[in-house]
């Protein structure tokens, strides 16, 4: 009895006295509450419920039918015994039908927790239909209403017009209007039908993006007696149909009283021809539907017996009249206004469609829901947001892509454009249906495959005559193509967006994956341009002329607008190929207007993002036509297209071609390419200047520059700089210390670099500092920065076996080395290194050699002896052989005094450095380096996120260079290091830097985060996990693991700890804020960079012109060595011999953050920040008794109402501390201020 005790306690809870999941005997049937109940949390706060108030408590019963199974024992919340039920139903065991969707769950599904996440989803995003008998009860007044409004007799379009401007409606007619020459009339009889179509009668409807309402679609047949045979040409359907919109509007807008609703009109994508009425209640009446969240639209339609004939409605024919010659406009056919009058008859044909396929597939309404989910979260629908062109009102097209999975595509009587695809048939799931859809997006190619829906009576146009659409993608109705009007651009952007969910999803199935794949696809808003695009431009069309317009486009398109948009994607597309992987044109969603405004007005500003295809997008040539193109036509082509940049060239192999080259002075240029097409093409094509055409790169490029006035000094004295120059001096370094092999005792094995600037990681682009410009060089930017390197000897048995002995033959050889470099190399100065004024330990490794190379590069060499690790193991534990528990009780009863143990906690310090500066360090330099040669991107972006870090005080101090590199290494990666074209890796350093501020502040760094570095190298992994893991007693918050350091400290046991952890969240959530300024057009780089000091206790300023890292500094001020500095070197300041690595900031923050780590916690820029900020303990403001060595600075707490002290209890003593601080900086601290 005990045992089945003990085995229901296991069932409920864990070790940690947390609940558990309840398992059945099969182990892929559980049953995971938590997972439900997490998941609808996060639903109801992503997708609100849609009614407030006193509404939200109907149908809060609804879930007392069913009771959660908890488990076989029948005990739930630690309830052991089960044998009292204080008045609750009694827990039952699952039933065979749960058993089997439990097992369906995990068969049909990425997994059965998905599933439950899913089945939490889905509610929350449908609205509640029981509680909208108001709205049933306006629709029915509705009906009755519109079959009351009294008839209007014909009369010509331009009269019946303004007979109702007096009103206060505007007719929204079309392009063309109608003249006072047109011989046809309109007029208005009440509606053959009113149908409410859409998604709503089929309960199909799903929440919006922010906060807009659902949509009640009522279809108004228009009797067939109102139209014409001729009726398809010049917009003459149009201007009837706007007529008749306008008198329903004018009804309504008179009698309002009746309905009690506003009245405004709207037009999808901001195309008249598709104006629909919108009606939004009012408060106050019986009938009131106001807190319903919800919008009526109406829309007319075309009776089926109309007699214009649906043949001249192809895609290839013309249907506008703008020249006296029909001949000549015979050519230039109206897929769009074709697709527009036909969009008249589809209604009521897809909702029966839709009926249909929700009453035939189970899991078809919830693969619908999750697809239409998916696609709000990511911009292809209407929102407040920039949302991606082409896809507003295109709703049944997410349907008609589950039509074409489950039913496949017409062939019969068609050709053969594209490969059958098998149907997948009705008995999928959801999820099922979904990942399906995905893949289609993810594999089709639009361009080249058109796609014909199975239709009952074959399809009415030949696939031919569908040439002038971009993309085919006809309905079962075979009248209409849903993606007329949607540019190629986007339709590259869905692609790319669906290979990202395929990649999040696969992801997720792995181990290593830390994201939530179902919270990234679902849950998650990705419209955010930053971290979505590697290039964002703003685009103000206000000023834009098209260089060659077209009155046929712009009456196609509906708009001149629309006509300048879609010419506009077309060029981009173009003219940067291969260089993208996507490009999406963003806009607002059209917005409804008043009656009285006829036409939908356009903002003038648009954004553009471009998604990089790395490979090819800052290559700086490209190639046209050849000379002798058997096609003149190809050639002028190429030159009309773009224009003065076009210029025949030949080439090393000879040919001779038509040829773009893109000039660029250096690197960060080169990464602008793509932006400069696109300004170019925008201005040459759409007349939009320069300058109203705004990119953020630039911007960014100038916070890892130095300023151009310090700059000039390097440019003058023609000093090399770059990162190859840099390395180019490491490898000259390297042959110059290995020529030396019979001057030294051992030959040189390896010389392994470690530092930063080697890797192309450091924030600065590295300079050279040779002694003559260091002469000219003003004070505060003198720095000269060090690159750290690693010198392997040969082994030999001649090395001492003692730990002491070995730092001084380390010593030893650094002289003999420092002594046969300088008579070799002419110019070169070596000084041997002892010690950091820090440490004390004789046994740790603090000699080391420092080199300046005659061209002015500083290196700074240490010796590897693997000796060391073997010694200092002996000392940690010179006794392996004997079980730790038995070794605890000797170490108990040893008389030996605290020596040992102090010498074994410094040799446990010790082997820490030991293993991170020259096991670790030499690794991660290699992986890192790799990292910046496969990924373009990844070397600019972890010098943004340094750059960032340290504007906060953050880097260095308290977070190390390293683990910015593995954080943004994980970006790269992801959970896989050996997949090589991952969609989500960033293009530019300027995305990559968003995307790490978006994981930052979202990260949950208590669980840690895993970055596959060293991809496969197994043979690393097995000889670095023999290793023991030293952390010398220190461990930080953060834990981010590698494959060869799994505990995840060894670049965080010096920090940050928990409260800066919080710190970099909070700072990384302000940032993210400060990007979506992008959108507003208000964003400015240099806010990302700008740290807000007002928080900070004590604010310590420093002399600027005492520190040579000040030219730094991302606020500089150029006076400091423009002003009274400036004459600083003619009063001899700068003869000094160069010190390479001296930084008396960095000195001093080190200094006060040893000595007062338990008073205060002090932050500090070590790219020349003149600040330092410090926050005190909270614990010390409170007082306490007095204890000998209590760690701080103490005053005994003064007694209330009396003039003595209480000499027992003690706080703080401020004043003290700021006083020694004082004194420690003098010469370099200017003033200390306090902040209340």
């Amino acid at each position: 009895m005990a045992t089945e005790r003990k085995r229901k306690r296991n069932n409920e809870t864990g070790t940690n006295g947390l609940k558990r999941r309840h398992v059945t005997s099969d182990k892929n049937k559980q049953h995971i509450s938590d997972d439900v109940s997490e998941v609808t949390q996060i639903a109801a706060d992503v997708f609100p419920p849609l009614v407030g108030g006193e509404d939200e408590d109907e149908g809060s019963d609804s879930g007392s039918e069913e009771e959660e199974w908890t488990g076989l024992d029948g005990a739930a919340d630690g309830d052991v015994k089960g044998s009292e039920h204080t008045g609750s139903k009694p827990k039952k065991p699952p039933t065979g039908e749960e058993l089997r969707n439990i097992k369906d769950a995990t068969e049909l599904y990425r997994s059965s927790s998905f599933k439950l996440q899913i089945d939490a989803l889905l509610p929350n995003v449908h609205p509640k239909y029981e509680r909208f008998a108001p709205l049933d009860r306006f629709l029915h007044s509705l009906y009755s209403f519109l079959h009351s409004i009294p008839s209007v007799e014909p009369e010509h379009p331009l009269i019946a017009s303004r007979r109702l401007l007096k009103k206060g409606i505007a007719v929204p007619y079309s392009a063309p209007q109608p003249t006072e020459d047109t011989n046809w009339k309109v007029s208005f009889t009440k509606p053959n039908e009113v149908t409410v179509v859409g998604s709503w009668p089929t309960k199909l409807s799903v929440k919006a993006k922010d906060k807009n309402p659902y949509r009640v679609d009522v279809a108004v047949e228009m009797p067939a007696a109102l139209f014409q045979e001729k009726d398809y040409l010049n917009g003459r359907f149009f201007h009837k149909r706007a007529y008749y919109l306008a008198v329903v509007a004018s009804a309504i807008a008179r009698k309002g009283g009746e309905l009690n609703v506003d009245v405004l009109f709207d037009s999808v994508a901001g195309d008249s021809r598709l104006t629909t009425l919108v009606l939004r209640p009012k408060q106050g009446l019986k009938n009131d539907w106001s807190k319903l969240n919800v919008e009526v639209r109406i829309m007319p339609t075309l009776p089926s017996d109309c007699p214009i004939p649906l043949q001249r409605l192809s895609p290839s024919r013309s249907n506008i009249r703008t020249l006296t010659s029909e001949e000549a406009q015979e050519e230039f056919s109206t897929p769009l206004y074709n697709t527009a009058l036909l969009l008249g008859l589809t209604p009521r044909a897809h909702l029966l469609r839709v009926y249909a396929l929700k009453e035939a597939v189970p899991a078809f309404a919830d693969a619908l829901t999750l697809l239409r989910v998916w696609a709000n979260q990511r911009g292809y629908s209407e929102g407040g947001k920039f949302c991606v062109r082409g896809f507003e009102g295109k709703g049944m097209w997410w349907a008609a892509v589950l039509d074409l999975l489950i039913h496949g595509e017409e062939t019969s009587g068609l050709a053969k454009l594209s490969p059958k695809r098998k149907p997948l048939g009705k008995g999928l799931s959801s999820y099922q249906l979904f990942r399906a859809a995905l893949d289609l997006f993810a594999r089709h190619d639009f361009t080249q495959e058109r796609v014909y829906l199975k239709s009952e009576g074959g399809h009415r146009f030949l696939p031919q005559e569908y040439n002038t659409h971009e993309a085919v993608f006809v309905d079962s109705t075979s009248s209409v193509n849903l993606l007329a009007g949607v540019p190629m651009s986007s339709l590259d952007m869905l692609k790319h967006d669906a290979k990202l969910t395929l990649e999040t999803l696969n992801d997720g199935t792995s181990a290593a994956g830390s994201k939530d794949p179902f919270r990234e696809v679902f849950l998650k808003d990705l419209r955010d341009l930053q971290s979505r695009f590697d290039v964002v431009m703003r685009v103000d069309l206000s000023s834009a002329k098209p260089s060659q317009p077209s009155p046929h486009a712009t009456l196609d398109h509906g708009s001149p607008f629309n006509a300048l948009i879609a010419d506009l994607a077309s060029k981009l597309r173009s003219g940067l190929s291969d260089r993208i992987k996507a490009l999406a044109v963003l806009l607002p969603t059209s917005g409804p207007r008043s009656l009285s405004q006829a036409h939908p007005s356009n903002s003038p500003i648009i954004y553009i993002g471009l998604v990089l295809n790395t490979d090819h997008a800052f290559r700086l040539v490209d190639h046209g036509p050849p000379a002798d193109d058997p096609n003149p036509a190809n050639v002028q082509q190429f030159r009309d297209f773009w224009g003065d940049k076009a210029e025949l060239r030949r080439f090393k192999d000879g040919s001779i071609v038509e040829s773009v080259v893109w000039d660029v002075k250096n690197v960060d240029e080169r990464a602008h390419i793509p932006f400069n097409i696109s300004r170019y093409l925008l201005s040459r094509h759409s007349g939009i200047p320069s300058e109203d055409v705004r990119g953020w790169q630039a911007s960014y490029d100038s916070t890892l520059r130095l300023p151009e006035s310090i700059a000039s000094f390097y440019q003058a004295a023609r000093s090399a700089t770059g990162f190859k120059t840099a390395m180019t001096a490491f490898e000259g370094l390297i042959k110059s210390i290995k020529a030396l092999d019979d001057e030294l005792p051992l030959a040189v094995l390896n010389i392994s670099p470690s530092s930063e600037s080697l890797r192309y990681t450091n924030t600065f682009v590295p300079v050279a500092l040779p002694p003559s410009l260091s002469s000219i060089l003003p004070a505060c930017a003198r720095y000269a920065p060090v690159m750290d390197v690693i010198i392997e000897f040969e082994k030999s048995g001649r090395w001492p076996d003692d730990l002491k002995a070995i730092q001084k033959i380390k010593l030893a050889f650094f002289e003999t080395l420092a002594t046969a470099l300088m008579k070799s190399v002419k110019g070169l100065r070596a000084t041997v290194v002892v010690g950091d004024g820090v440490s004390t330990s004789e046994m740790q490794d603090v000699a080391s050699l420092e080199i300046i190379t005659p061209d002015g590069w500083a290196f700074s060499a240490r010796i590897w002896h693997d000796r060391e690790a073997i010694l200092l193991d002996k000392i940690i534990d010179d006794k392996p052989h004997i079980p730790k528990h038995l070794k605890r009780k000797l170490q108990q009863t040893s008389d030996s005094s605290g020596a040992e143990a102090k010498e074994r906690q410094e040799a446990m310090e010790t082997k820490a450095l030991y293993i991170r500066r020259f096991i670790h360090a030499p690794r991660h330099h290699r992986a890192i380096a790799a990292l910046s040669h496969r990924f373009s991107a990844f070397a600019g972006t972890v010098r943004l996120v340094k750059r960032w870090l340290a504007s906060h005080w953050l880097l260095h101090g308290y977070i190390s260079e390293e683990v910015v590199e593995l954080i943004c290494a994980s970006i790269f990666l992801g959970s896989d290091a050996s997949s090589k074209d991952r969609e989500s890796v960033p293009g530019t350093k300027e995305r990559g830097l968003a995307v790490v501020v978006e994981f930052l502040k979202d990260w949950e760094w208590e669980n840690g985060l895993f970055v596959p570095l060293y991809g496969s190298s197994e043979s690393e992994i097995t000889d670095v996990t023999k290793q023991p893991s030293l952390t010398g007693g220190k461990s930080g918050a953060w834990a981010v693991s590698t494959e060869l350091d799994p505990t995840g400290h060894m670049w965080t046991s010096n920090g940050p700890d928990a409260i800066v952890a919080r710190r970099v969240r909070t700072i990384a959530k302000a940032s993210w804020s400060c990007l979506q300024e992008v959108e507003d057009g208000n964003f400015d780089v240099k806010t990302l960079f700008v740290h807000p000091t007002e928080h900070y206790d004590i604010i310590m300023r420093l002399d600027p012109s005492a520190l040579p890292r000040y030219y730094q500094n991302i606020t500089a001020d150029p006076s400091v060595w423009k002003g009274k500095y400036a004459n600083a070197v003619l009063n001899g300041e700068s003869k000094d011999a160069l010190k390479p690595g001296f930084d008396p900031a960095q000195l001093l923050f080190n200094d006060l953050k040893r000595v007062y780590k338990d008073t205060l916690k002090i932050f500090h820029d070590p790219f020349g920040g003149n600040l330092f900020g410090a926050v005190w303990d909270p614990t010390l403001k409170e007082s306490r008794p007095f204890r000998v060595l209590g760690g701080f600075s103490s005053t005994p707490v003064r007694k209330d109402n009396e003039k003595g002290k209480d000499k027992s209890l003690v706080v703080l003593n401020t004043d003290a501390v700021l006083s020694e601080i004082e004194r420690l900086g003098a010469g370099l601290v200017t003033s200390i201020t306090v902040q209340v």
